[in-house]
């Protein structure tokens, strides 16, 4: 007997309807947002910014509002909603997203565009202008969003400051996620809730409520970046860059620095990112700051909460990240250090001074080292050194680190760690069963659980698959690349922007920018988005969209 077909809502099948009104509700807080940065512009009297930011606000909310109104009494959602509604709705709050950085190139007269190039800027150029093609407005967008980083705007300090707040803005509302923010100002409680928010890959509540767990990730978040904007602005004011700024630009670079660092984005609002400074200072601060943001946020709630900072040790992924973060700027040092007689001109060693005690191109590929290699595994993007320069052996090991990331429930992109020794443990318990007798009874311990023979397959082969998928569509996408670009990039030059996009992190190569090939730029939006929501949310909604939502 066949299955009676679910009642309609407004006309349209429940389960589109369900997605239609939670989506819709994504767009009508971009929406939000939108308008309520109408004030960065009209303070800085970029009138014609100011309008598309208007503008934009108005089509986002039409949408989006009258989506939530028209299908306000749908069902909740369950996690196939989940997963469709969490890939529909980043892919459509990226392409809305883009309407800012659009029409503020369209409505902005030549002149006016011009005038926002700095005095003594070595360019003419506004990067205002690039967002004019669609294609990179969207491309900026769904960079800002999924946290990674890489960038249509070749000068940012040409960009007028309504879109510099709006690139920061929405890397940090992305990096704890549009449906974290999303759930906790709609407060809607039950299971509908706990759907979506698995839907955005995060698993672990702090508080038994979602919508209590959503809020007390934001007051944590909010705090630090008060923290990150204080202890910024005083040593971006210690730099000879900095004391020559006034205090308000200065602070200005502090406040977006600081959204996009502990977001782990990487966006910037001053050329070549934080080596404009050249400051060991100002990247020393940075350090933890970026760190923070690759640790999963109940460990910081558990710290916080408890006053006990050796909980960073207790828990797996936190102390396996600072290990890493540790080694690996080692071994990269090393790296870097013997390839210098090969590339002398990759570590510039003129902020020493003359007269210094020690090999002055050493100290700078130590330094250059440690900071990128922090800023790629914590998928931040911060760029300090010319990394284009560097040997293949550098730009493979950063490659690594961006493909692996850091902590489940914090803001990074990659693989995350949690698989990476899920994996590495369940080879090893494959292993050691070869030597067992048949009627053994095999377990092991998982972050505290302690897992069967069956949980552990299940946490294994989970493990292995999305990462099997993730690094599939890292070496396809990388193999298109190199025959897209440019003759002097090499397959390590193409591996390593694959992996940056896919990864969330931001760090280029040099690949990346308004004149690379469109193709390559439209794959590195679906390899941000597929990073954003590693791989299975994207894969459901594909097959929702082949086959409908049916088992």
């Amino acid at each position: 007997m066949p299955r009676p077909r679910p009642r309609a809502v407004s006309g349209w099948p429940r389960d589109l309807a369900t997605i239609a009104r939670d989506v819709g509700s994504l767009l009508a807080m971009e929406a939000t947002l939108m308008t309520a940065s109408v004030v960065v512009p009209l303070v800085f009297r970029e009138w014609h910014v100011a309008a598309a930011f208007f503008l934009a606000g108005g089509i986002t909310a039409a949408v989006g509002f009258g989506a939530r109104r028209a299908f306000e009494t749908a069902p909740e959602p369950r996690m196939k909603h989940g997963m469709i509604i969490a890939a529909a709705g980043w892919l459509l709050v990226a392409l809305f997203g883009a309407l800012p950085f659009f029409l503020a190139a369209r409505l902005t007269p030549a002149a006016v565009a011009m005038s926002y190039v700095p005095a003594g800027a070595s360019y003419a150029q506004s990067s205002l202008l690039y967002f004019a093609n669609p294609l990179h407005a969207v491309f900026e967008s769904m960079s800002g969003w999924t946290g990674s980083g890489l960038t249509m705007a070749v000068h940012e300090p040409s960009l007028p400051r309504g879109l510099q707040w709006w690139r920061s803005l929405i890397q940090w509302v992305g990096g704890v996620g549009v449906i974290v923010l999303t759930v906790s100002i709609l407060a809607r409680p039950g299971s509908g809730s706990y759907a979506l928010y698995r839907s955005e890959t995060r698993e672990e509540r702090i508080h038994p409520s979602i919508v209590s767990t959503v809020r007390e990730v934001w007051k944590i978040f909010l705090g630090y970046t008060v923290v990150s904007i204080c202890v910024l602005f005083a040593a971006i004011l210690t730099t000879e860059y900095g004391s020559a700024l006034p205090l308000w630009e200065a602070g200005w670079q502090a406040l977006n620095h600081a959204m996009t660092g502990l977001s782990t984005g990487g966006f910037s609002v001053t050329d070549n990112s934080i080596a404009t400074y050249d400051s060991p200072l100002i990247e020393f601060v940075l350090l933890p700051v970026m760190t923070l943001g690759a640790i999963a946020f109940p460990i910081h709630y558990a710290v916080l909460k408890d006053r006990d900072i050796r909980i960073l040790r207790g828990d797996l992924q936190t102390r396996w990240l600072l290990i890493l973060l540790a080694v690996g700027a080692v071994v990269l040092t090393v790296q870097n250090v013997s390839s210098i007689p090969r590339v002398p001109a990759a570590f510039d060693s003129t902020w020493l001074g003359p007269g210094a005690p020690f090999d002055p191109h050493a100290v700078d590929a130590s330094r250059d080292s440690a900071f990128q290699w922090i800023s790629a595994l914590t998928c931040t993007g911060f760029q300090s050194a010319p990394i284009g320069r560097w040997t293949d052996g550098g730009k493979v090991l950063l490659s690594g680190a961006m493909v692996l990331g850091g902590a489940a429930g914090s803001t990074v992109g990659g693989i995350k760690i949690i698989r990476g020794y899920v994996i590495g443990r369940g080879i090893r318990w494959q292993f050691r069963r070869v030597f067992l007798p048949a009627s053994a009874v095999v377990g092991t311990r998982l972050n505290g659980r302690r897992l069967n023979r069956e949980e552990m397959e299940r946490e294994f082969s989970e493990a292995a698959i999305v990462t099997l998928l993730w690094l599939l569509i890292l070496v396809a996408s990388s193999l298109v690349l190199v025959n897209l670009t440019a003759p002097e990039f090499g397959y390590a030059d193409a591996l390593f922007e694959v992996a940056s996009a896919q990864g969330n992190v931001g760090l280029s190569t040099g690949i990346t920018g308004p004149t690379m090939h469109p193709v390559a730029e439209a794959m590195f939006l679906l390899n941000m988005w597929i990073g954003r929501l590693e791989i299975i949310p994207i894969l459901v909604f594909a097959r929702s969209l082949l086959y409908g939502l049916d088992p």
